[in-house]
């Protein structure tokens, strides 16, 4: 195992809802440690992603996904291996947040929505990323989950169910390709700091109650995330196959 470094040269690594938050901080992570980054996202801003890459001498190419839908995963992963020749890390990230509301509240239609781009999204990347890896011979895959996963809490039914399955997906693939050479795990981020989280972190008596819970006192930086996407991704995480990091300042360990 080589332990010196995160070093991705020579790699093609894809990352989806790369346009900003926790998906730009990673997308530009892998490019700063060699590899070659494709951005999926169904906001346009991706690009921004591309060229920030780009301006870095790094190589990056934005392909504008929306991951509910099955040939746009497929048109993704079939790009990336076309463009660079392979793949060998993907980042399944792309997600939305609903409102918070209590459950008898959930409109069905928030409710379907974000089943089809937290749960289906993770499915469908996973689904196509897998059958590149099995003939590639290996590969490692990462899920972004988050703490509303590993607990409940109130407000958030909806997204917690949608990020609950997303870990049961992980460890169920996990398992089903672990022996083929491909690892799969899920990360549980905490309280990020990001566009999707900008009206929890704006509303003063939300911040406080998250920042009270969290035995670090504070939000995470998308950088902090993005450091655990590429451990997993990297040589020294070999024997991690799936399980759900959670990197929440404590949060869950109460």
């Amino acid at each position: 195992m080589n332990t010196s470094s995160l070093n991705f040269v020579g790699k093609v690594a894809l990352v989806t809802g790369g346009s900003s938050g926790i998906g730009k901080a990673t997308s530009l992570l892998f490019a700063r440690h060699g590899a070659k980054v494709v951005i999926g996202d169904i906001n346009p801003a991706g690009a921004e992603t591309e060229e920030t890459i780009k301006s870095e001498k790094g190589d990056a190419l934005f392909v504008q996904t929306d991951v509910s839908d099955a040939r746009q995963v497929q048109n993704l992963i079939a790009t990336a291996v076309k463009t660079f020749g392979g793949l060998h890390c993907a980042f399944n990230n792309a997600g939305v947040l609903p409102p918070m509301a209590p459950l008898a509240d959930i409109e069905e239609s928030t409710f379907d929505n974000t089943f089809a781009v937290d749960v289906k999204g993770v499915f469908l990347a996973m689904k196509y990323e897998i059958q590149h890896m099995l003939q590639a011979g290996g590969g490692s895959i990462v899920n972004n989950a988050s703490i509303a996963g590993l607990v409940g809490e109130r407000g958030i039914s909806a997204y917690a169910a949608a990020k609950h399955a997303v870990i049961g997906l992980s460890k169920a693939a996990a398992i089903e390709y672990a022996g083929h050479g491909i690892r799969i795990n899920a990360i549980a981020p905490g309280l990020v700091q990001t566009p999707m989280t900008k009206h929890w972190y704006d509303d003063l008596e939300t911040r406080k109650f998250f920042v009270a819970n969290t035995p670090i006192g504070r939000f995470a930086q998308p950088e902090e995330i993005a450091a655990m996407v590429l451990f997993l991704c990297s040589d020294l995480a070999s024997f991690a196959v799936g399980q759900t990091f959670a990197v929440d300042g404590g949060y869950t360990a109460r």
